[in-house]
């Protein structure tokens, strides 16, 4: 086992900034002076309290969350949101576009579509195996549809909208598990927001859903308890126990966020380590990338060797030389490198020379 912490690549659950890590270990036998470790503490308990206070107005500086929209924190990763928005959002026989880039935007449609037949998807890459995102001008929402949904970055095949995309008088749903917090967003421009806290805000176990006024004003009556927006909004995110332990950690990761220049900081982070691995793959026909250059995510990078035997041998060596994570989703194969805001600079600038290294000996 390494007495060190690794170069830590992987697409989720990720890395976390190393200081969180280590004030989260000092609060785990004894926190804030309650006697109790941080795992111990009621949710019903004054320090919890200003933990959940702490951690929703650290999101809604960091995102800039208007006043008037609510911030939960559930359960159940993206992947039970894909159902639950749709559940609050959508009536049956009602039209939702979908915009399908990837895996998620997928299973998200198909999740809408057990609500209502007439959820659709507009636009989907799937015949290009999933190498871009689409411009504005590359599909059309329905005139009745109650809302477009996208998924603001593919963390299987690495592609990312580099900005909002149109929603032609629609409000927007977004899935922004892989990179909220890290790359440019505006919260006021969607109806509704969903992100498991995995990648960018903190542990798994913890969803943050923004919620607008409009989104509220759709939610029906006599829905499941703990699938109801409202119902969640009214009891603060503790209609049942939340995740006490993932909701601190989140609050101590926000606070590293602002400590570290908030989300303009986060973004100019991840640019400089995005561009230091997109140009070692540009410079060598040794490497080739999935997403077409339009499309390239910051927080997940793809890319394939000549061969496969290659591939195996660079994600081999390069676990031997302390990156882990490295091995590409089976969906797309080849290499993938996850560049959440945790990931120092200097971890990618590791991956670039072994990279180099790694062409020089095997190229």
């Amino acid at each position: 086992m390494p007495d060190h912490r690794i170069h830590n690549f992987n697409a989720g659950p990720a890395a976390l900034p190393l200081s969180v890590v280590e004030e989260v270990q000092a609060a785990l036998p004894n926190f804030q002076n309650t006697g109790m470790g941080l795992l111990e503490i009621s949710h019903r308990s004054k320090p919890f309290q200003g933990v959940i206070d702490s951690a929703t107005a650290r999101l809604r500086r960091v995102l800039d969350v208007p006043a008037d929209y609510q911030i939960l924190f559930l359960q159940g990763g993206a992947s039970l949101q894909f159902y639950m928005s749709a559940l609050n959002l959508l009536r049956a026989g009602e039209e939702a576009d979908y915009l399908v880039t990837g895996t998620w935007a997928k299973k998200a449609l198909q999740e809408a579509q057990k609500i209502s037949v007439n959820a659709k998807g507009i636009w989907d890459d799937k015949a290009n195996n999933y190498k871009n995102v689409p411009g504005d001008a590359d599909y059309t929402v329905r005139e009745n549809a109650a809302y477009l949904h996208y998924t603001t970055n593919n963390t299987i095949f690495g592609t990312e909208y580099r900005r909002t995309p149109a929603a032609y008088g629609k409000p927007l749903v977004a899935d922004a598990s892989s990179d909220i917090a890290g790359v440019p967003l505006d919260v006021a421009a969607h109806g509704l927001i969903y992100a498991g806290a995995q990648k960018n805000l903190g542990p798994s176990g913890v969803t943050v859903v923004i919620v607008s006024p409009w989104a509220l004003s759709r939610v029906p009556a006599g829905l499941p308890a703990m699938l109801d927006y409202a119902l969640q909004v009214k009891e603060g995110s503790m209609y049942n126990t939340p995740n006490t332990f993932g909701i601190y950690v989140l609050d101590r990761t926000m606070a590293w966020v602002e400590a570290n220049g908030g989300r303009e900081g986060m973004i100019a982070r991840n640019a400089e380590k995005a561009g230091l691995l997109y140009a070692e793959l540009d410079r060598s026909a040794f490497w080739t990338t999935h997403a077409a250059p339009g499309s390239r995510s910051w927080m997940n990078v793809t890319w394939r060797l000549p061969t496969e035997a290659l591939e195996e041998q660079f994600v081999k060596e390069a676990k031997a030389a302390g990156m882990e994570g490295l091995k590409g989703h089976r969906s797309v194969g080849g290499i993938r490198a996850s560049l959440y805001n945790a990931i120092e600079p200097a971890s990618v600038r590791v991956l670039v020379d072994f990279m180099q290294d790694f062409e020089r000996r095997a190229g």
